[in-house]
């Protein structure tokens, strides 16, 4: 199975906006490894959630499409809400 997502590169970083973004329905995650600078993104959360119901979510290579720019990436953490088991944050390592 292949896991492509629309990803936007985000400026505005803390627990502020990252709170900011999750009111809007957003997961905020970042992108790093290899020889590239890590990079902060966002992604749609309806759509992670639909995704990480699927064992495969975990452990296959899954595609951002950062700004135009598409990156393959494993990923390597996620962060959920206590309570809610939500996801609240996602890392993702270059492939």
């Amino acid at each position: 199975m292949s896991f492509v997502f629309e990803a936007q590169q985000r400026t505005d970083l803390g627990k502020g906006a990252s709170r900011r973004l999750r009111r809007d329905e957003k997961v905020p995650a970042v992108v790093y490894g290899g020889t590239e600078a890590a990079v902060s993104v966002t992604l749609d959360f309806n759509k992670v959630n639909v995704a990480q119901q699927q064992d495969a979510f975990y452990s296959d290579v899954l595609t951002l499409n950062i700004d135009g720019k598409e990156v393959k990436v494993k990923l390597a953490a996620v962060q959920r809400h206590p309570v809610k088991t939500q996801v609240v944050h996602l890392d993702f390592v270059r492939a």
